[in-house]
């Protein structure tokens, strides 16, 4: 690592504010305030996501907050890319960067400024930013979480699953060496994959308890069959 100057480190300490600003926007909270009425927090799981606006508002509310959730993680990954012009920031770092900017992202999602510090779990937002890392394994991820979700229609039960998997498939990419300039290939990325899935349970630890108890709710995408049958 060459010495950075102070211009490096403002612009890097810059694009982390950006991060958590970005991850701090309560999609959630805000659609449902302005177009509902209510604040999602006070409802269902009381969780700012995409999960609680789908059991409590709908899939018309739900699909926005999950595509703004998403990209607000991808744009924060994305604009590290900026230091790639400063020739003190090596390929090695520019990896380091945007895993500390999906950490403060996701920091931002789930104590967001904008919304009391009370946000959701993060679990689109860090779908976006682990795409802007890598896209290849979030996909194979996202794959195991529709796979999961369609067997058994627990959201939490699949990111969690999803998220499990994520460390594994880096470790399985990392003994590859067809590429050796991706971030897989980082021991910092490594550390950060079995990072997420670890969090990713803590922050699901409710659910497991209700998972456990049968108390978890379930998602249909099109409708609740037994609801259909009555």
């Amino acid at each position: 690592m060459e010495a950075w100057d102070a211009i490096t480190w403002l612009s890097a300490i810059a694009l982390m504010i950006a991060a958590y600003l970005l991850g701090s926007i309560p999609s959630a909270v805000w659609i449902g305030k302005k177009y509902y009425g209510i604040d999602i927090r006070e409802h269902g799981s009381k969780n700012a996501g995409t999960t609680n606006m789908l059991r409590v508002l709908g899939k018309r509310a739900a699909i926005p907050v999950f595509i703004i959730d998403y990209f607000k993680g991808f744009i924060a990954v994305i604009l590290t890319s900026l230091m790639r012009y400063d020739d003190a920031v090596s390929d090695a770092w520019l990896i380091n960067l945007r895993i500390i900017a999906t950490i403060f992202v996701v920091l931002g999602h789930i104590f967001p400024i904008f919304a009391g510090f009370k946000g959701g779990k993060g679990v689109a937002t860090l779908l976006g930013a682990g795409t802007g890392i890598y896209a290849p394994i979030l996909m194979l991820c996202f794959g195991i979480w529709c796979l999961v979700f369609a067997i058994w229609h627990y959201v939490s039960l699949a990111s969690m699953v999803a998220g499990c998997c994520y460390p594994c498939l880096v470790l399985i990419f990392s003994t590859m060496t067809f590429d050796k300039a991706a971030p897989f290939q980082s021991i910092p990325f490594i550390i950060f994959s079995w990072v997420v899935a670890i969090l990713l349970v803590w922050t699901h630890r409710k659910n497991i308890d209700r998972l456990r108890e049968g108390t978890e709710s379930k998602i249909y995408i099109w409708g609740d069959p037994n609801q259909q049958d009555k």
